[in-house]
């Protein structure tokens, strides 16, 4: 084995496996090993012994989830024993109804599409990145680019699944409104 590094040994092991536990959680997506051994200052090798530590807490205990690892990196996924009740939760909160200040957005969204969060936020006169976050979430709006001005806000528009929902086959078969009724159906 080789020698191990100064950093890796300043690390508390239990301590390095938790934190490893946690930046996989948090990223929801693989992280490369040489992301993580950037992170923890340590090296790839020393990184694969962390891996591996947590591999083997989460098959010894009755955790959700499990270790996945490819050639370059590590997830953080649901144990397959568990798949079932996780695809019946998401399924639910997908098609859970929605509420009033969430239809409104949508529907800003829908006739003033590709819009900024802050547009939204100007026609509603709230803050709505938490309903915003569950559109995209729910996989009725989705990022559509960019608006080229300062601090480059996400553009947002509807998806197919938003048309799937509602049951149309394209946006021009959204009711027509006129200009100022948007604003005034809104306050």
């Amino acid at each position: 084995m080789a020698k191990l590094s100064e950093k890796y040994l300043e690390y508390d092991e239990e301590q390095l496996t938790g934190a490893l536990e946690a930046v996989l959680f948090a990223a929801g997506e693989p992280v490369s090993r040489e992301r993580l051994a950037e992170i923890f200052e340590i090296t790839v090798s020393e990184v694969d012994l962390v891996a591996k530590r947590l591999e083997d807490r989460l098959r010894l205990t009755i955790a959700g989830v499990e270790l996945v690892k490819t050639e370059t990196s590590f997830q953080l996924c649901t144990k397959t024993s568990h798949a079932d009740f996780v695809t019946k939760y998401l399924e639910i909160k997908r098609l859970s109804p929605m509420s009033k200040p969430a239809l409104e957005v949508l529907a800003v969204v829908a006739y003033r599409q590709p819009v900024t969060k802050g547009y939204v936020e100007q026609i509603r006169g709230v803050d709505c990145s938490g309903i915003m976050n569950t559109l995209v979430e729910k996989g009725l709006v989705e990022e559509k680019g960019r608006l080229d001005a300062p601090g480059r806000p996400i553009l947002y528009g509807t998806t197919l699944e938003f048309l799937k929902r509602f049951g149309l086959n394209s946006l021009s078969e959204l009711p027509e409104i006129e200009d100022g009724q948007m604003k005034m159906s809104l306050e």
